[in-house]
């Protein structure tokens, strides 16, 4: 399958550079640039790309306000993958929050940016699980007394929520609880339904947030 990305950054160095990295590969193709938030939304809705790769810190509009304009807008969305020059900034977490999938250094080698671009596309594992338990740490507040009892999941589906966190696949989570791969599929679908989570991202923040899963 050929993915389609665009690119947003206000730098144009930074741009060129991701083009050409996603560029050589034969299953991805950089379908449209954009050097502020404000153009993302026309952007993708004329190419209809798969992912997104949004710099968090831009003059006009930020990645947080264009990845929350592109989700409330369109469906279905784009993955949006944050790209970002420090690890622990405070945009990162609100960038996921508002429903990015996930988020790069800048920093990144290019084998691992166009493998977190596949693994965002396909969405069937958590991209760099420790980086976003680190965030949700840092940023950790009281947890919900409720935990996650409000959302009625079952026994099954908190395990697979757990395992989530984790990073494990689909595959992996099959095997860890020794369960067939559609069954897997279908508990993680429940989950995020019940959770009313776009994507295992915000599942698992929510799990951190609200105490299900501990940080500690």
């Amino acid at each position: 399958m050929n993915l389609s990305v665009v690119v947003v950054d206000d730098e144009p160095l930074i741009r060129s550079g991701l083009r050409a990295i996603i560029n050589a590969e034969e299953d991805l193709t950089v379908v449209g640039e954009a050097g502020d938030g404000a153009e993302v939304l026309p952007l993708v809705r004329r190419t209809g790309a798969d992912v997104v790769l949004m710099d968090v810190r831009m003059p006009a509009v930020d990645g947080i306000q264009a990845t929350r304009l592109l989700l409330d807008s369109l469906d279905p969305a784009p993955r949006v993958l944050v790209v970002t020059t420090f690890e622990n900034d405070d945009y990162v977490y609100d960038a996921l929050r508002a429903g990015a999938s996930g988020f790069l250094l800048k920093r990144t080698p290019p084998d691992d940016i166009v493998a977190a671009i596949r693994t965002v596309a396909r969405s069937e594992s958590l991209l760099f699980p420790q980086a976003i338990r680190a965030l949700a740490l840092a940023h950790a507040g009281t947890p919900a007394p409720s935990g996650l009892g409000e959302y009625q999941l079952t026994e099954r589906e908190q395990e697979v929520l757990r395992l989530m966190a984790r990073g494990l696949s689909n595959a992996e989570i099959a095997t860890e609880l020794i369960l067939g791969l559609q069954t897997v599929k279908t508990h993680v679908a429940n989950v995020l339904s019940k959770l009313n989570a776009r994507d295992r991202t915000q599942a698992v923040i929510r799990a951190y947030e609200s105490g299900f899963v501990p940080l500690h």
